[in-house]
């Protein structure tokens, strides 16, 4: 059943991301991601831009080919998979996403 809203879609992605080691790489992709597009920008080094896609986005699917072994969410939902990265990252920087996973998992 396809989600209608970003909250039905939560915690279909945050099941996704079960292991804690996808959730690492997703958040260094990201971070590296977020640095390159600042030094592109202060550098001027607009090509840069297009490093600083494919860091995160190379770094997130290798996690799930070969961690999670399961598809990225990307690939159906674009936007909220780009949207819940940034929400899982920004809750990983602030310590609160072990306790969102394990409210979020099945039973929890």
């Amino acid at each position: 059943m396809p989600q209608r809203s970003f909250a039905e879609f939560w915690p279909v992605y945050l099941r996704a991301h079960s292991h804690a080691k996808t959730r690492l790489m997703h958040c260094v992709g990201t971070l590296a991601g977020w640095a390159i597009l600042a030094a592109a920008v202060l550098k001027r080094e607009w090509w840069w831009i297009a490093l600083a896609l494919v860091v995160p986005y190379a770094l997130a699917w290798i996690s799930h080919f070969f961690i999670e072994h399961n598809k990225p969410a990307t690939f159906e939902h674009p936007l909220w998979s780009w949207w819940a990265d940034q929400k899982m990252v920004a809750m990983m920087l602030a310590g609160k996403m072990g306790e969102e996973v394990g409210r979020t998992a099945p039973g929890g």
